[in-house]
């Protein structure tokens, strides 16, 4: 038989950092300025590191399965489990008009910047674009693993160390003027700054999506988690040095959450004579852009397909065409963005509804992780002695309790200060903002507990 383990350290540190590394929050983070490495950090140690020792552990006891479903069901039940993959689902499908944002940020920047504030061409952007990635993935047309993995290095990598290289030589010819606009430490007397800590934290998230690859690592229980400590080091390094970047390139007055990273593309080709060459970065931006939603239109589908085989959803949703595409799921998940497109037309600003979907994206993903972090700790008390050479989080016990509780902490942490709304950014009545946050949270979070009480069955 043909021995599967074929990734190497290299090969998994490459999956997570072109899975993780993103260009859509770094506008963001660049409002932060120099400070923006203090927060990075606190996320680091709060959740990326508790995340990582977590998943290295679980993806290692579990390696033929691999997933955080499994991880749940085998904690709590398939009730909860059905939760887990349900808030991993829900959280990309709100995730979904905040990239096609930055993608119709993009194509404007090439032909027309001033509609970026158009409220309807975001929201037309957004629906178009989505329906036609929905429609290939229906039809059978998804692109190939190798024009993915291509797409997002031209398209993320590529402009992403770019916006470095060009940021720290800027840096370095002009250091007396870039230090005098930007503090290392923030101001933390200020609720509405740390309202950033959220985003912040969500560029970091999806460090354990890897761990459908653990079986085939070479030598998962030393292998695994040393790629994952590789991939944690790069990703939070190149977004720190990407975010600064930008705040070197566009002052904090001007700098537009959304389009951020073409205007500091645009000053520093500018500023060094390269104009020709800003089409071409924007063009790969976008090639990035839509090679991420070719994937991860259908991605997230697979696990929601898998629990409604297992009488977890109506069955309808457990039907597939003549390709293998779960048509209703993706049907289901077109209706959704399109509803969450409409966003764009409540508040007063295309910024403000940018912020409240990337809010409402994290308060999700927190409970999908809290989840995952409960999880862990049960397991660990559940199954002590499952696989004795797994790789285990250090100190016994306690290590897990100490390291997914400072996790879970972070979680609990990030969901209270989703609540304020950044100062700077027009997302109107702040009472308006907390209510549509929750019936947000609300909306999304209760259906898998109602769908399972309705379809439950004996789990086998």
């Amino acid at each position: 038989m043909k021995n599967k383990r074929t990734l190497s350290v290299f090969s998994l540190v490459m999956i997570n950092v072109v899975a993780i590394d993103s260009l859509r929050n770094l506008p963001i983070n660049a409002a932060y300025g120099y400070s923006i490495i203090f927060f990075y950090i606190i996320c680091a140690i709060g959740f990326l590191i508790p995340c990582a020792l977590v998943t290295a552990e679980l993806a290692t006891q579990w390696p033929k399965t691999g997933g955080t479903y499994v991880w749940v069901r085998e904690a709590f039940g398939p009730k909860y489990g059905f939760l887990n993959i349900w808030m991993q689902w829900i959280y990309n499908v709100v995730w979904y008009p905040t990239i096609l944002s930055f993608i119709g940020a993009t194509i404007a920047s090439l032909i027309n910047p001033a509609i970026i504030h158009d409220r309807y061409y975001m929201m037309g952007i957004i629906i178009s674009c989505f329906l036609l990635a929905t429609y290939a993935n229906c039809r059978g047309m998804r692109l190939s693993s190798f024009v993915s993995e291509a797409g997002a290095i031209l398209g993320t990598i590529v402009p992403m160390l770019l916006i470095i290289i060009l940021g720290f030589t800027t840096f370095f010819l002009h250091q007396h003027r870039t230090l005098a606009y930007f503090s290392f430490l923030p101001d933390l007397s200020d609720w509405h700054n740390i309202s950033f800590l959220v985003v912040v934290m969500f560029s970091l998230i999806g460090i354990e999506m890897s761990s459908v690859h653990a079986e085939e690592v070479k030598n998962p229980e030393k292998d695994y988690p040393k790629a994952l400590l590789i991939s944690s080091i790069i990703i939070l390094v190149s977004l720190i040095f990407a975010s600064v970047a930008i705040a070197i390139a566009v002052p904090n007055n001007t700098l537009n959450i959304v389009d951020g990273l073409n205007q500091a593309f645009y000053a520093f080709f500018k500023q060094y004579h390269l104009g020709w060459f800003f089409p071409i970065v924007e063009v790969l931006i976008i090639i990035g852009g839509f090679a991420g939603i070719s994937t991860w239109v259908i991605g997230p589908t697979k696990g929601l397909l898998i629990a409604a085989q297992d009488g977890s959803m109506p069955k309808k949703f457990a039907q597939t065409n003549k390709k293998g595409a779960p048509v209703n799921i993706l049907v289901l998940q077109a209706v959704v963005v399109i509803v969450l497109s409409l966003t764009f037309l409540v508040f007063p600003s295309v910024e403000g509804a940018y912020w409240f979907l990337s809010d409402l994206t994290v308060q999700l993903a927190v409970i999908y992780y809290l989840t995952i972090f409960f999880a862990a700790i049960r397991l660990r008390y559940k199954f002590p002695d499952r696989n004795k050479n797994a790789f285990k989080i250090p100190g016994g016990n306690r290590g897990m309790i100490i390291t997914a509780g400072l996790g879970i902490f972070s979680c609990l942490f990030g969901l209270l200060i989703g609540f304020i709304p950044p100062e700077k950014i027009m997302v109107g009545s702040r009472v308006f903002y907390v209510l549509a946050l929750i019936a947000g949270i609300v909306i999304f979070s209760l259906p898998p507990l109602i769908i399972y009480k309705l379809n439950k069955k004996t789990p086998p």
